[in-house]
């Protein structure tokens, strides 16, 4: 194999080879992450820096003021010290640019051990004191969401868009050292992958594509076509719903990690390499200044060392492997021995609810566990039949799938094996009333789906990960429209 630059010598143009363009990162400001969380460059030394950022609070003292100026490259802002006469015309959220002299903390108090001793303060944009809403007090998570082109500059908002970003560069890394291969699917779709019906259809302008169009629900099914031509693929990316669930947990636009896999015939694979990139990203985080200013967001000492246990947990404690009946009998004993009380009765053919989910995760095995072989009529038509030998009440069939259960989130991945026989899968899809037209302008037709099982069919399965339910779990945040920049749910699509 060629190295990189033999390559594009014989691939590109002689003239798109000899232009040249500075890409040098030392043309944007330094940041102030490298000037807090490096060492200085010569023992005892100081030098002139430029910083630019937000002033996060102003202290001003008889003969000197102390700015606290961040720049969003780390949750901890960088002291400058001021002249009275620098800091008149500062205020908390103004952007400024100041060039000093990078020096020891005098008295060497408290978190930061060098502070800029400001020459020059420029104010580049002006924040009025009395109509700028984020003022230093606490402000409820409700208020905030009314301001969302505002949070994302609170620290603790700012660390969640590093982590999600330190997550996707991880997980990027992890599927590519495990030759998966990313893809990008459409967003305008077709058909309903899941089959529930709870989509957002297309309706402006209305002969655009001739035929109804919907926002997608799931890469799934376009995965599926492409894992036909390279074996292993993934994406991360929007998906939607038009369901009108109002909890923590639900969002009307949300992130989903979507992976499938050709030749495999059972579930083992997909769960060890679930298991394998759950550990990768724990370790990632862990070790990382990342994980560390994630701890410091997350609210107080108790719910730091509580997030860092959790992590700890996911690493350390086993992972358990349950059916869906062996969890309904599990729950129905814990009932009738008063250990726990369940809103709605743990019922053999009925959904898992979240308080079930729940307590299978934080009581029963208390870390995670995957619920596998649910009942045929809970799940999407293109499930594999299962093979366990676990007795069904009269006999119910279950598909070869499991949900991935955590505590405090509850379900957290799903996946199946893939009904890939032709018949089988026509079968089904008769059964449930679905469109198999000629995968033409039929509305809704699956028939390029079905297809797929005619030439060259495979055994392979894969798995759907909520990535916004991820980033709430890693970081310790309760509700997921605080995981989310903008987040959408029912009856709110601000901005």
């Amino acid at each position: 194999m060629l190295p990189l630059r033999a390559a594009a010598r014989r691939i590109l143009p002689r003239s798109f080879q000899t232009c040249h363009y500075s890409s040098s990162i030392s043309t944007f400001p330094r940041t102030i992450s490298s000037l807090l969380h490096s060492p200085p460059s010569d023992e005892g030394a100081n030098e002139t820096v430029t910083i630019t950022g937000w002033v996060r609070s102003v202290r001003r003292m008889k003969n000197v003021s102390f700015a606290h100026v961040s720049d969003g490259s780390t949750i901890h802002p960088l002291q400058a010290v001021l002249t009275k006469e620098q800091s008149e015309d500062l205020s908390m959220g103004a952007s400024v640019k100041i060039t000093g002299e990078w020096k020891e903390s005098v008295g060497g108090k408290g978190q930061q051990s060098r502070e800029l001793l400001a020459e020059k303060v420029e104010v580049l944009g002006e924040a009025d004191p009395l109509t700028y809403p984020l003022q230093k007090k606490y402000q409820t998570p409700e208020f905030l969401r009314t301001l969302l082109h505002l949070r994302p500059r609170i620290l603790a908002n700012t660390n969640l868009l590093h982590l999600r970003s330190g997550i996707i560069s991880t997980l990027t890394a992890f599927f590519a050292e495990n030759s998966f291969i990313q893809c990008h699917t459409p967003i305008i779709t077709s058909s309903d992958c899941e089959g529930g019906g709870e989509v957002f259809a297309i309706t402006r302008p209305e002969s655009f594509f001739k035929t109804p169009k919907y926002l997608t629900v799931s890469s799934q099914l376009h995965l599926e076509a492409l894992a036909t031509a390279v074996p292993r693929v993934w994406t991360l990316g929007p998906t939607f719903r038009a369901d009108k669930s109002d909890t923590t947990r639900h969002l009307s636009e949300f992130y989903m990690l979507e992976v499938e896999a050709a030749f495999i015939d059972t579930l083992d694979p997909l769960i060890a390499l679930i298991e394998d990139m759950v550990a990768t990203l724990i370790r990632s985080i862990s070790a990382s200044r990342l994980g560390k200013e994630t701890l410091s967001a997350a609210g107080g000492e108790d719910k730091a060392k509580e997030l860092e246990e959790r992590w700890k947990g996911l690493l350390e404690r086993p992972w358990s492997r349950i059916t869906y009946t062996e969890a309904i009998s599990r729950l129905n004993s814990a009932v009738e021995q008063k250990d726990a009380q369940f809103v709605f009765p743990p019922v053999w053919g009925a959904g898992l609810q979240a308080e079930h989910e729940r307590f299978l995760a934080q009581t029963v095995f208390d870390g995670p566990v995957f619920v596998t072989d649910y009942p045929k009529s809970l799940k999407p038509f293109y499930m594999l039949p299962s093979t366990s030998t676990t007795p069904t009440p009269e006999g119910g069939e279950t598909v070869a799938c499991f949900d991935l259960l955590v505590p405090a989130v509850g379900e957290l991945i799903g996946g199946s094996l893939r009904e890939h026989r032709y018949n089988e899968l026509l079968a089904e899809m008769q059964r449930r009333g679905m469109a198999v037209g000629d995968g033409g302008e039929d509305e809704g037709s699956l028939g390029w789906y079905l297809e797929l099982r005619k030439w060259g069919s495979v055994k392979h399965g894969g798995f759907g990960l909520g990535f916004d339910r991820l980033v709430c779990y890693l970081a310790g945040v309760e509700n997921i429209r605080e995981a989310v920049a903008f987040p959408r749910w029912y009856g709110r699509c601000d901005l």
